[in-house]
């Protein structure tokens, strides 16, 4: 079976984006979004699942894969996870969905979150895998998190890392066809090797360590939180119980009614193990 079999692969236009987007299956809609350096198709084997029970929308975040990339300014506020969440919400609305579920990993952890905080009307339910708010990352910055997490910093330096990653995108990623597939292998190594992609995706952690993070604390001092019931799941051969220990009681304080669990799996829990991560979010779902 080929990847996404029976899902229409289609290009959206919202107000400040184009983006490529992955969609099938009938029942209550959820919304999948991918981390980095990955694109929609990192969803391949998850997003088919889900389908038997729900309407599944996989969308390449705003300047990752093929979707578009946001326009450059001093504030990096196109690449924000505010603005991101904002189209996201938009491609949703244009496939006729105005209440949906949203799930998200590593960087669209906190688009999710994001869309969550922002358009509580339009959220029903919250899934954040492999991520904590990033105020609260960086609040709880230390050495341990500077060794393991560098690249946060080093992505957020001007055109040093525009520089140094295309020079050997391979060596960078260091992706593997081995649980992806040949198909989103393919897929991916164009992205990696498009100066403008690897641009767009850099300028989102130079959003998040500064238009982003205020986001956050804003709402922190003005005591929002995530009003829809929310699930945590992360990986277990990863560091975020290195870094967070459970890192749902991090989550607890923006989303009270958080619940959640270890995936067992490296970072890329959608391709590593889709069957366990497909069966928890069906169960979120549905609970």
């Amino acid at each position: 079976m080929s990847p996404f079999e029976g899902f229409r692969l289609d290009v959206v236009t919202v107000s400040n984006a184009t983006l490529r987007v992955r969609h099938g299956g009938s029942g209550p809609p959820v919304l999948l979004l991918h981390g980095l350096p990955r694109s929609h198709m990192t969803w391949s084997k998850v997003a088919p699942i889900l389908a038997g029970s729900h309407t599944v929308v996989c969308p390449d975040l705003p300047g990752f894969g093929k979707s578009s990339k946001p326009a450059d300014t001093p504030d990096h506020a196109g690449s924000s996870k505010r603005a991101k969440a904002q189209d996201c919400v938009e491609l949703m609305r244009s496939l006729g969905h105005e209440t949906f579920a949203v799930a998200g990993h590593d960087r669209g952890s906190y688009v999710a979150f994001r869309m969550a905080m922002d358009h509580p009307a339009g959220v029903s339910k919250l899934a954040v895998l492999d991520g904590v708010p990033i105020a609260d990352a960086l609040a709880r910055c230390d050495a341990r998190f500077a060794e393991l997490w560098w690249h946060w910093f080093f992505f957020a330096q001007p055109t040093k890392p525009e520089r140094a990653i295309p020079a050997d995108p391979d060596a960078w990623y260091n992706v593997s066809p081995q649980y992806m597939g040949r198909e989103a292998y393919e897929d991916l190594q164009q992205a990696l090797h498009d100066p403008e992609t690897v641009h767009a995706m850099v300028e989102d952690y130079r959003a998040g360590l500064g238009i982003d993070r205020r986001h956050d604390e804003e709402d922190r001092s003005a005591g929002r939180t995530v009003q829809c019931p929310t699930l945590c799941l992360w990986s277990s051969r990863d560091d975020m119980e290195l870094l967070y220990g459970d890192p749902t009681a991090i989550w607890r304080k923006w989303a009270p009614s958080i619940t959640g669990h270890a995936i067992e799996s490296g970072h890329h829990m959608a391709e590593e193990a889709p069957v366990e991560l497909a069966e928890a979010i069906k169960q979120f779902l549905k609970s």
